[in-house]
């Protein structure tokens, strides 16, 4: 089973908060835009990928001795999320924790790497058909480079109640393919397989050098991020029903991908690793575009879901879980200081002031 095998656990009830307080607008701040990648000029483009290769030349804030694999300010930001998966997926800090982990990026680029844009995002559905010829992954110099060199042992991915074609590379993005062409990655890989809901497996942090593999999956692309299914995602109800579609199985009691796995598994197994996807440099722009998502879903009925949570704070909802509330603590290690789950329900205020394209 992809990412990996789990007895399925039912979604945990709404856990829907009041409208707290009136949402407000930045104050004494210009709003910030986050643009398609497509939107960007290529110059914007190089920009931000120059801004992604600083960070991986930084010295890390994290102890080397305590994180071996753990070679760059970059990698701060993976290790991060590999410390956090167990709490931070399929579980009501999902949406939450990621907004923030995503402001964190974008502050890192702009004030230690002279990046002068935004965080721009990935609209799935505009390159489903041909993900080879976006500007994503096209290999262009202003891409995040493109597919992995064929790997012929790369297997067709089963579990849920489907199976995957493979992708069409499943290699080290080849030499000559855009700016993260020679990209080395430190950490992982993890099994898909997990035996605990609270213990984070092995390697953990160990130094594992390697090339960013990629392998572009038309069939993904299109059959788990198209149109329709962001339709049905948008048109959810309540909390839950937004989450349900969002996430893919084991979550899922349909046992198929969501949104959030479709993007995940069209890019091959750096990004299908659920604890250390951030090592691609397509991880931020996809759940980029799943911010982008909830906040327009939070804004099409302010009182009722700007201030909904539903979950636990435990990987798949367990029954003992600790559900989550407004004031429950989510943590960033070395990235920033703990924060309650209220202070990131708006894109506009409790530090944060931006909007979407």
């Amino acid at each position: 089973m992809i990412w990996f095998t789990v007895v399925l656990l039912l979604l945990g009830v709404v856990n829907a908060s009041p409208f707290l307080h009136k949402h407000h607008s930045c104050e004494n701040n210009q709003t910030t835009i986050r643009r398609e990648w497509g939107q960007l000029s290529v110059a914007q483009r190089i920009n931000y990928t120059d801004a992604v290769k600083c960070l991986a030349r930084k010295p890390p804030r994290l102890p080397t001795k305590d994180y071996p694999g753990v070679r760059s300010r970059f990698d701060d930001f993976v290790a991060t999320h590999i410390n956090q998966t167990l709490k931070v997926h399929y579980s009501g800090l999902f949406l939450p924790w990621h907004r923030r982990f995503l402001h964190l990026w974008e502050t890192a680029l702009r004030d230690e790497c002279g990046y002068t844009g935004y965080l721009p995002y990935w609209n799935w559905p505009l390159w489903a058909d041909d993900l080879k010829k976006s500007p994503l992954f096209d290999c262009s110099s202003s891409s995040l480079s493109g597919d992995g060199e064929y790997n012929p042992g790369e297997q067709a991915l089963a579990g849920g109640n489907v199976t995957i074609p493979r992708g069409s590379g499943g290699g080290c993005v080849p030499k000559g393919c855009g700016p993260f062409a020679d990209f080395e990655v430190h950490l992982g890989p993890f099994s898909r397989n997990i035996v605990s809901l609270t213990e984070l497996p092995e390697p953990k942090f160990d130094y594992n050098p390697r090339c960013l593999n990629r392998s572009l999956n038309h069939f993904v692309a299109t059959h788990y991020t198209n149109t329709t299914l962001i339709d049905n995602l948008m048109a959810a109800t309540n909390i839950t029903q937004f989450q349900t579609a969002m996430d893919h199985w084991p979550a899922r009691p349909d046992g198929v991908f969501g949104l959030h796995g479709g993007g995940h598994f069209s890019l091959g197994a750096a990004m299908q690793d659920l604890f250390a996807s951030p090592q691609d440099p397509a991880f931020m722009l996809h759940h980029g575009m799943i911010d982008r998502l909830w906040t327009n879903w939070q804004a099409q009925d302010e009182k009722n879901r700007r201030y909904a949570v539903n979950g636990t704070t435990t990987i798949l909802n367990p029954p003992w879980g600790q559900k989550v509330t407004l004031d429950t603590v989510m943590e960033f290690g070395v990235l920033d200081r703990p924060r309650r789950i209220r202070e990131v329900m708006s894109p506009t205020a409790g530090g944060f002031c931006y909007t979407y394209t």
